[in-house]
Parts: structure tokens; C-alpha cells; sequence
């Protein structure tokens, strides 16, 4: 079982640079740990697309259906509050983006307090190197 940030996930399910790797990643160990607001930063990534190449839409569209599905076997954290309060430590420290804080603070609930024993999937460099400060196991960029 792995945390999985988004910058990850679209690659996962449009080929794009990085499809190879992470789809390796995947088939070593599909299950996902994903933050309750990835879906919305996966959604939103679609919809940037759709608006970047009108010509890709059906498929696009396609891709939307299959994360919806996913999601339901992924599992989620939700806990809103305790997440906030990791993220809020580690934009002191880090330099993280509001979102990348709230997917860290979200693998650390996941890890239990054991960052050392999940491993966190990105594509993301500043949050691959504070995953890593965290003392999770990175694969990603």
C-alpha cells in the first residue's frame, strides 16, 4: 500500500511523460492511499486539458469515468482537521504549496505517525524531497 499524490495519478490515467514509470509503481503494489481532496486536483487536471485541446474531450471524458470509478476502491484520508494541522508544520517548514502540505499532512495520518513504513508516489520535486525529510520512502521524481 502506497500514498499517492496527484501529480502521480494523472499519469496513471492519461499517457503522458512518466505513464511508463508510475504505471510500473502500480502494478508492483495497486493499492492506493489518496487525501480526500485529491480527486478534486484530479478533476481539475482533466478539466485544464479539455480546455487546453477541445479535440481530446470524448477521451478525456473517458479518463474523468475511470478515476470516478477508481476512487471507490481507493482509500481515502478524510480527516480534515488533523490533516490541516500537519500542513499548517509544514509549510513552515518546507517550501510546499498550500495543496502539496495538505497531501504530506494527509500520508502522515495514513502513515500512523510511521512515516518510514509507507511509501509516498509523487512526480512533484519540492514534495518528494520533504516527504523524504519526513522519513517516508519516495518513489517518484
Amino acid at each position: 500500500m502506497r500514498f499517492w499524490d496527484s501529480s502521480a495519478i494523472v499519469p496513471l490515467m492519461i499517457v503522458e511523460p512518466g505513464s511508463a514509470r508510475v504505471r510500473n509503481w502500480f502494478d508492483s503494489d495497486s493499492e492506493i492511499i489518496v487525501w480526500t481532496l485529491t480527486r478534486v486536483e484530479l478533476l481539475s487536471a482533466i478539466a485544464r486539458l479539455r480546455r487546453e485541446d477541445s479535440r481530446s474531450a470524448t477521451i478525456l471524458t473517458v479518463v474523468r469515468r475511470n478515476i470516478m470509478r477508481a476512487w471507490d476502491g481507493w482509500s481515502e484520508i478524510t480527516n480534515v482537521e488533523l490533516v490541516r494541522r500537519h500542513a499548517e508544520r509544514l509549510v513552515e517548514s518546507y517550501p510546499l504549496r498550500a495543496a502539496d502540505a495538505l497531501q504530506l499532512g494527509a500520508a502522515l495520518i495514513a502513515a500512523e505517525g510511521e512515516p518510514a513504513n509507507l511509501d509516498l508516489v509523487t512526480l512533484d520535486h519540492n514534495l518528494a524531497d520533504a516527504a523524504e525529510r519526513e522519513g517516508f520512502a519516495v518513489f517518484g521524481p
